[in-house]
Formats: structure tokens, sequence, C-alpha cells
């Protein structure tokens, strides 16, 4: 078995901005040459996460909707109360999200959906330089 660590770099704009980093990942299944086994996406830092959705304009809109009728912002957050940084919902947000996912590899490629990409959403309330951390294992060629 084989296990490769690599990272994806990004600038952020906060506020649940949303980023397709499906091709950035792939990149890095193909540098390292693994062409069965599987990739793990992990954000380190707690007002950030992962999941997958199908990235088109509607769902991009309905998704941070949807967030903000769950942990809406311009409440009080008793993390707020704590670290007086007003950014309690994004780690709500962040927790209910998650920081991690693992997409299954079969012959170099990603087993996604037709329509399903991997999306990081930055829940901060400002922008943001954040590291992804990827890693790849599996057995080489």
């Amino acid at each position: 078995m084989i296990i490769k660590t690599d990272t994806i770099r990004l600038k952020t704009k906060g506020n649940t901005d949303i980023i397709d980093i499906t091709d950035k990942v792939q990149k890095i299944i193909d540098k390292h040459l693994i062409p069965t086994g599987q990739v793990l996406i992990f954000v380190p830092g707690s007002t950030g996460g992962l999941t997958t959705v199908e990235y088109e304009p509607g769902l991009i809109q309905d998704l941070p909707e949807a967030y903000e009728r769950i942990a809406p912002t311009g409440r009080t957050y008793h993390h707020d109360a704590t670290w007086g940084d007003g950014n309690g919902y994004a780690h709500v947000r962040a927790s209910l999200t998650g920081p991690s996912l693992t997409v299954p590899v079969e012959n170099g490629k990603m087993t996604l959906g037709t329509w399903q990409q991997i999306i990081f959403l930055d829940f901060d309330n400002r922008s943001r330089s954040r590291e992804i951390v990827v890693q790849v294992s599996g057995v080489s060629e």
C-alpha cells in the first residue's frame, strides 16, 4: 500500500464561499499514479467544510440560503461571547458539514457520480488563505 499526501491552497472570500475543488483533487491523484484506492480530503480548521454537490448556479445559491436558515448570521452565539470574533455561526455550519470526505479511486479516477463535484465551503466571516490536505492511498501500477 502506498500513501501520498499533498495540499491544495486556496484564497477564499468567506461568508459561505463555495469552491469546486474536484479538478484539483483529480490532478493530485494523477500526480501520484495510484490507480486503485481512495482519496481522503481534509480541512484543518474549524470554520471550513467539505461535501459533494451538483455544482450548478441554482444550487450554489440554494446552499448558502439553507445554511442561513440552519445557523443564521446576525444572532449571538455562545462562541462569540467567548472569543468576540463574531463567527459562531461559521463554527456551527462547519461542524454540521464536516471537515473531511473520502472518495474511492478506480482506474485512476474518483468514482463520483455524473453530476457530483467536491466542494470546499469557507464559512468564516472574512477572507482566508486555506490549505486542504489531500491523501491518496492504494496500490500503484
